[in-house]
């Protein structure tokens, strides 16, 4: 376990300063040292490595095992390299050995996500660690080895040493935001704009199918396509992997079992720059579907204009009657250990900024 100063500091989500003691701390390593733009305001971008291996179906290690336990118990199907590159195929599990490894103090936990782009296009990517029970969770004291767990759900992708498919929020204690807060933040900060204030919980938001976005108000995913390249920027056309949804007359829309959109809130979002946010990955209660695979949102999104929230949807079982208006996700809001530097949107690579309803930046 390592040492340091990072247990003493203030209590929060770590801002990009914080980040960089941990490394110097050698609390967070790479294979080959961290890369331009990996540390962000409020997280750190992960690297795929060298190894991936096509498992026969998810899992979690459990208390008693690691990660290469399992995969070695004949779960691997077969390792590939991702050297020169390599295909993950859509409908398939890969488990892959990330570049960083954790040694983090007694105090500090650590949680990860999807990067916005990864869920955009509808890759489905969480956090394994060795002796792991839960997903995306890291428990403070842990050292060792990351791994992301990868399934393409619509199109296959085209993957490599470096690139980066999802991200890590290092935290010192717990600083989820109350209502009470977040109504009092609310009202001096404008947190949300554009549509109804519902704090319940965190803050609720809802979906735009109205003219408000133009007369297309969402897309739905084509299928057998051509590969997704994940480190090349607007190089697709859209038109060949989305089909655009038009403002609907009814006012409502049916999600089909199985079928990914992209849709967009009717609220625009503002993160204050001494705090980060979180979209709830799943929440039952909400609906037959789920939204927003890709749930971190940094500070200072949307504080120069308002951001909406883009929402990448996948029904369920059955046929879902969506309305506009209605209610789809809940966004929680944690404090930083300080204001960044260089908040989202100011100087550093900030894709969405500004974003009403957009596809990945993969396409042009």
């Amino acid at each position: 376990m390592s040492d340091g100063p990072i247990p003493n500091g203030p209590k929060g989500v770590f801002i990009a300063k914080d980040l960089a003691i941990a490394v110097k701390a050698g609390q967070v390593t790479s294979d080959d040292g961290l890369a331009a733009g990996q540390i962000q305001p409020a997280s750190l971008d992960l690297t795929l490595g060298t190894k991936a291996w096509r498992v026969r179906a998810a899992f979690l290690p459990g208390a008693s095992h690691r990660v290469e336990d399992r995969l070695q118990s004949g779960l691997a199907l077969h390792e590939l390299d991702l050297t020169d590159g390599a295909v993950l195929e859509r409908g398939c599990v890969y488990v892959v050995k990330l570049q960083e490894r954790l040694a983090l103090p007694t105090g500090v936990l650590a949680r990860a996500n999807p990067k916005s782009s990864t869920g955009r296009i509808d890759v489905f990517v969480r956090l394994v660690t060795d002796h792991g029970i839960a997903y995306e969770c890291v428990p403070d004291g842990y050292e060792g080895p990351l791994y992301a767990e990868i399934s393409p759900r619509t199109f296959s992708i085209l993957v490599r040493k470096g690139s980066r498919l999802n991200q890590l929020r290092l935290r010192r204690g717990a600083g989820i935001l109350d209502d009470d807060t977040l109504k009092a933040r609310q009202r001096s900060d404008g947190l949300v704009s554009g549509g109804t204030e519902h704090i319940e919980g965190g803050l609720r938001l809802s979906v735009d199918l109205s003219q408000g976005l133009g007369q297309v108000v969402g897309f739905r995913a084509r299928h057998h396509v051509g590969l997704v390249d994940v480190d090349k920027v607007g190089v697709l056309d859209p038109k060949e992997y989305w089909e655009p949804i038009t403002v609907p007359d009814s006012g409502f829309i049916i999600l089909d079992p199985d079928e990914f959109y992209i849709l967009a809130s009717r609220e625009h979002l503002r993160i204050p720059n001494d705090l980060a946010a979180e979209m709830v990955p799943i929440d039952t209660e909400l609906g037959a579907f789920r939204v927003h695979y890709a749930g971190f949102f940094d500070p200072g999104f949307g504080v120069e204009a308002g951001s909406r929230a883009v929402l990448e949807v996948r029904g369920y079982d059955a046929p879902f009657l969506l309305d506009h208006g209605q209610t789809v996700a809940r966004l929680i809001y944690e404090q930083l250990t300080d204001v960044p530097d260089t908040p989202y949107g100011t100087g550093v690579s900030s894709n969405y900024q500004g974003q009403a309803l957009r596809l990945s930046k993969h396409f042009g």
